[in-house]
């Protein structure tokens, strides 16, 4: 961003309408921007969460028109430079983003009922990481239920750089020890991929293995988005 040095947002919007009825025609119902809030002992400003949060409004705002459910994310990083910030931190942080996040989604006239949220969870800097997986999940359940109105249908989360067991941990914990009032599941990228990845290593000999990897992960997440995920079942794959 022009004036917030180690601030970015996202741009795109000019246009968008014509390129949703677009999208519409050629059969989407879902579309997702991201807004990215960095972290620091100083970061962010105001006035970078006040532009993300309104670009993912007015994002909304006219994915509605089109008939599409905006998926809406801001992510809170934690795995971007330094990387050294508690998790209280992280906690003040996404607490501020997501209040301000739904205030500019009110003033758009957003429907609430349809959309959903892709948050980041409420975790340590990846550099900095102590936080125990009860810890994490009560966090995050207690900001959410502070800023997140109970009319949004679903959370998708994303895994923001954690690691795969991690993730599906954290999700799993939400799950299990929480009343929620909203559907809570994942949205995984590098948290679903990691594993597959590695075990395929772009060989050709390796794709039955790169694809059980991805299956067994897929199998886990499935479970903690019910709260059943288990340590041992890692032991077993």
């Amino acid at each position: 961003m022009a004036k917030f040095p180690g601030e970015t947002i996202t741009e795109g919007l000019d246009g968008l309408a014509a390129r949703l009825k677009t999208y519409y025609d050629a059969g989407a119902r879902f579309a997702k921007w991201r807004g990215v809030i960095s972290v620091s002992d100083v970061l962010p400003s105001f006035g970078a969460i006040k532009a993300n949060a309104q670009a993912l409004a007015r994002y909304a705002a006219l994915c509605q028109e089109a008939g599409i459910v905006p998926i809406v994310e801001p992510e809170v990083l934690m795995d971007g430079a330094p990387g050294t910030h508690s998790i209280e931190r992280s906690e003040e942080i996404t607490e501020e983003t997501l209040r301000i996040v739904f205030e500019e989604l009110s003033d758009a006239r957003v429907s609430l009922e349809g959309m959903i949220l892709k948050p980041s969870m409420i975790i340590d800097g990846k550099k900095a990481r102590k936080a125990s997986v009860a810890e994490v999940a009560e966090r995050t359940v207690k900001v959410l239920k502070r800023t997140v109105p109970a009319a949004v249908p679903g959370i998708a989360f994303l895994s923001g750089g954690q690691s795969t067991e991690e993730a599906t941990a954290h999700l799993s914990a939400m799950k299990a020890g929480f009343d929620l009032p909203w559907g809570m599941t994942f949205s995984y990228g590098r948290a679903l991929q990691t594993e597959a990845l590695a075990a395929w290593s772009g060989k050709p000999e390796n794709v039955a293995a790169g694809q059980r990897a991805f299956s067994h992960r897929a199998e886990m997440c499935s479970l903690a988005a019910k709260g059943g995920w288990k340590k041992e079942l890692e032991k077993a794959a």
